[in-house]
């Protein structure tokens, strides 16, 4: 096969920085004859868009809102797609068939891994959604005590509580309004949209541990630069990135990812912002 074809897909599109991501990989690796674009398709267009690919298609990286609605088109998905019902990574096999796997939760806990993070007693999440989901899957590999997650609404903490049962960790939810408690856990995770953290950034306590805020643009949040003012260690968004990235090339390429040559990427993609 002359060519072989990769791709994000999701809705909105423009601003990923998957491309980047795996073609810097492509590059390393040389594998020339490769090539990884980019497709605005929604819930509704997606069985349509699987129905048109062709033998030339190895894999495909799914972000919002497309990791819940790919489930029904795909062969089979991995335990830990199953867990948190998100596939953001799909492969497809030399015999036709496709498999679903998410490469966030095993890309979480490399993240912190790379900062000397294998084990905390406790920890904190804010906010609840999907990232927050992969986080406490995370959370149930290296968290040996309770995961404390800061919600706005009660139908919220009841999802998160729900979640804990299912992945086997146990959670406590508190109301958003006494998220600046959450600042002294050993590991905080940030899964807020861009701006609702800003306000944290003054409770910052004097010795903080390790925050992983899971946005990447703008960077660094409020929070994060606080908390790096003060001498503790923070995970950012690209990280998260970069690492789940590594994984998707490995899973699609065969090949493992080239970790240095993917974060130089991406980290020059967003300083050209």
């Amino acid at each position: 096969m002359s060519h072989i074809k990769a791709a994000v897909l999701g809705s909105p599109i423009e601003h990923s920085l998957s491309p980047v991501l795996h073609r810097a990989a492509y590059r390393e690796l040389g594998l020339d004859d490769w090539s990884y674009d980019r497709f605005e398709v929604d819930e509704a267009a997606l069985p349509q868009f699987f129905a048109g690919l062709g033998p030339e298609w190895a894999g495909l990286s799914l972000t919002m809102p497309l990791k819940r609605a790919v489930i029904p088109l795909l062969d089979g998905i991995s335990d830990t797609a199953a867990g948190v019902e998100a596939v953001n990574t799909v492969v497809f096999t030399e015999d036709g068939r496709r498999l679903g796997d998410n490469t966030d939760i095993p890309g979480i806990l490399a993240a912190l891994h790379e900062r000397g993070v294998d084990r905390v007693e406790h920890a904190a999440v804010l906010g609840a959604g999907a990232t927050a989901s992969s986080a406490l899957a995370a959370l149930a590999r290296i968290c040996t005590g309770e995961v404390t997650a800061y919600v706005r609404s009660e139908a919220r903490a009841a999802e998160m509580r729900q979640w804990g049962e299912r992945l086997g960790v146990a959670v406590r939810t508190a109301d958003w309004s006494a998220a600046a408690e959450a600042l002294s856990a050993p590991l905080v995770i940030a899964t807020t949209p861009a701006g609702t953290t800003d306000a944290l950034a003054a409770a910052v306590p004097e010795r903080p541990g390790t925050l992983f805020d899971v946005l990447y643009d703008p960077w660094p949040t409020a929070l994060a630069a606080a908390w790096d003012a003060r001498g503790g260690k923070v995970v950012g968004g690209l990280d998260l990135l970069v690492h789940q990235a590594v994984l998707q090339v490995e899973q699609m390429t065969g090949r493992p990812g080239p970790l240095a040559a993917m974060r130089a990427a991406g980290e020059a993609a967003l300083a050209a912002r």
